[in-house]
């Protein structure tokens, strides 16, 4: 079947849109698990994650590294929670940390302005000007969110495959129309595309498992063989390879794995 991801800012019924596309195809809807898991998984306190991986980037530079390697916990977990199919995700970034896989289909929801502002009106008991305020606030700091940690900016349509605005087409319309591109037989899984999602599951769980000790690394898998990239000096790269070496002996699915120091780093690496 396929991976949907659904993007979508503060109270245009992104949530309810995905919600219900999840249930009419019998799919499981991810969001806030993806964290639970992650925090979970690597032992890291829920808040802390969260505002590691929500906040706004002048909070998020405080962490210094730890940003990055808390993002690659996420993109691990996330990976692995979708390796098998049949998944609404409505959390962060899914369009940017499962790129590349073809039977993932990328939603962005928009709604009108003021049907926002509306509901932050009633929802916080609050005036109009305040609730634009907040709303507007909300949008540029995800904005700068993403375009700090990704480089690319989060209303640039050839980021998705669909965009709908939730006004003229209200949330069942919207439900319809991903449903129905969901079925189609090019977002169908091939075995091709399926090795895809697995190389990246590989290749995100070896990043999560190195990089509290090397936080400068990035890795690709290509049926399981698996190349990090580092731009740390001699000593670490070789520091690096003894413990690549650890997790050759304990993964199965890792056919081989080498380390290329101070290499270009190709554009699918995690």
């Amino acid at each position: 079947m396929t991976i949907i991801t659904i993007s979508r800012g503060s109270y245009s019924k992104g949530k309810e849109v995905a919600e219900k596309v999840a249930d009419r195809l019998g799919y499981e809807c991810l969001s806030r698990e993806v964290i639970l898991d992650a925090s979970d998984h690597y032992h890291i306190p829920e808040i802390k994650l969260i505002k590691a991986i929500h906040d706004a980037p002048s909070i998020l530079e405080r962490f210094g590294h730890n940003k990055s390697r808390f993002m690659a916990y996420y993109q691990s977990v996330l990976s692995r929670r979708v390796q098998k199919d049949n998944v609404v995700y409505h959390g962060l970034a899914g369009h940017l940390l499962l790129k590349d896989i073809p039977h993932v289909l990328n939603v962005r929801i928009y709604a009108d302005l003021m049907d926002r502002v509306d509901n932050e009106m009633e929802r916080e008991k609050i005036p109009r000007r305040e609730a634009e305020r907040l709303i507007l606030k909300d949008d540029e700091e995800r904005r700068k969110w993403t375009q700090s940690l990704y480089g690319v900016d989060p209303w640039n349509s050839f980021l998705y495959d669909m965009i709908l605005r939730i006004h003229k087409f209200a949330v069942n319309d919207a439900v319809e129309f991903i449903c129905n591109a969901a079925t189609m037989e090019q977002l169908k899984t091939t075995p091709e595309s399926q090795q895809k999602i697995d190389d990246l599951v590989l290749a995100s769980q070896i990043k999560a498992d190195l990089i509290e000790s090397q936080s400068d690394i990035a890795v690709t898998s290509d049926y399981g063989n698996v190349v990090i990239y580092t731009k740390a000096d001699k000593w670490a790269a070789r520091k690096l390879k003894d413990m690549a070496k650890n997790l050759t002996d304990k993964n199965k699915d890792i056919r081989s794995l080498e380390v290329q120091h101070k290499r270009p780093i190709p554009s699918n690496a995690v």
